[in-house]
């Protein structure tokens, strides 16, 4: 769906962006994480064709930005992370307005502008003027305009910005939900927390500079260098503890809040024999489980001597 080779924009002898590789398939919520400045609404203009690029190359459905870059823009809908509303137009004028330059027409069009109402949530302010919106309100009106024409492709430049927590959270559950309906998204941010929870990709840009490109599950094993187990045991603890520090694969064991930590050493990643012959030993188990790496702990490990402003 989005494919970009060695994708680069310099301004003078200055880099915004420099050899970006991305390649997206349908159905991929990929977060671009960066500090402000660091090239992501580059990026997506790019991608969106409202830039050229100084060299490099981008692909949106198999159609290069070069040779078809109207047939993208029928395929791509575009939210930057500043855009007006008109002060004079209810909400609903608002949206009819757009969907008339996309040239939806008759009783068409007020079906599919009531349709994108409901999708955002926002049809309780089809009367509203826009300009009345909370910030939170006019975001999700801005995601129902670039919906209007059905784009297979959403660039979605920070729209979680300025939005309280709660808006927040009913920004990111309408994202996953448009990624259900199959829609591939990128959405960008300089807050990592903010999409840590919803994408299925994701990567990090500083000073135009891709330094992470990768499925979450692969960055989690790019960070854990060893495996940490938390495990149960009902009773003598302590001995359950030597046991385990006894065992070739273990490197180490603590305490846990209420469990042990289990260390194992660098590069072991089978450990299924370890529940069975704590048993085989006397101890009775509670919990056993795999502990988890937190998305954002992971970045701060990729990315250290990047910048600190993740």
């Amino acid at each position: 769906m989005i494919k970009t080779e060695n994708l680069t924009k310099k301004y003078g002898e200055m880099f915004a962006i420099n050899a970006i590789n991305l390649d997206l398939k349908q159905g991929d919520l990929f977060g671009f994480i960066g500090p402000n400045g660091a090239g992501k609404t580059t990026t997506m203009r790019i991608i969106a064709t409202l830039l050229e690029p100084t060299w490099g190359e981008a692909y949106v459905c198999d159609h290069s930005i070069y040779n078809n870059p109207k047939e993208i823009r029928r395929l791509v809908g575009y939210m930057p992370d500043f855009f007006g509303v008109y002060d004079d137009m209810k909400v609903i004028e608002y949206l009819e307005f757009f969907a008339a330059a996309y040239r939806i027409t008759g009783t068409a069009r007020r079906k599919r502008c009531d349709e994108m109402l409901n999708t955002v949530d926002l049809d309780f302010k089809r009367d509203a003027f826009a300009n009345t919106l909370s910030r939170g309100q006019t975001q999700r009106l801005g995601l129902a305009r670039v919906l209007l024409h059905d784009p297979q492709v959403l660039l979605l430049d920070e729209p979680l910005s300025g939005l309280d927590p709660r808006a927040r959270i009913e920004m990111r559950n309408l994202l996953r939900r448009l990624g259900q309906m199959g829609k591939t998204i990128v959405v960008s941010s300089h807050i990592l927390p903010e999409l840590a929870d919803i994408c299925n990709k994701v990567g990090v840009i500083d000073r135009g500079v891709m330094s992470v490109s990768a499925e979450v599950s692969e960055v989690m094993q790019r960070v854990r260098q060893r495996m940490i187990l938390q495990i149960g045991i009902a009773e003598k603890k302590d001995q359950a503890a030597q046991t385990l520090e006894a065992m070739a694969e273990v490197e180490k064991v603590t305490e846990g809040d209420g469990f042990l930590v289990v260390t194992l050493q660098e590069g072991i990643k089978e450990y299924f024999d370890i529940p069975t012959r704590l048993v085989e030993a006397g101890f009775r188990i509670t919990r056993f489980s795999e502990e988890e790496v937190n998305l954002e702990s992971a970045f701060m490990a990729l990315t250290k001597g990047l910048g600190q402003n993740f």
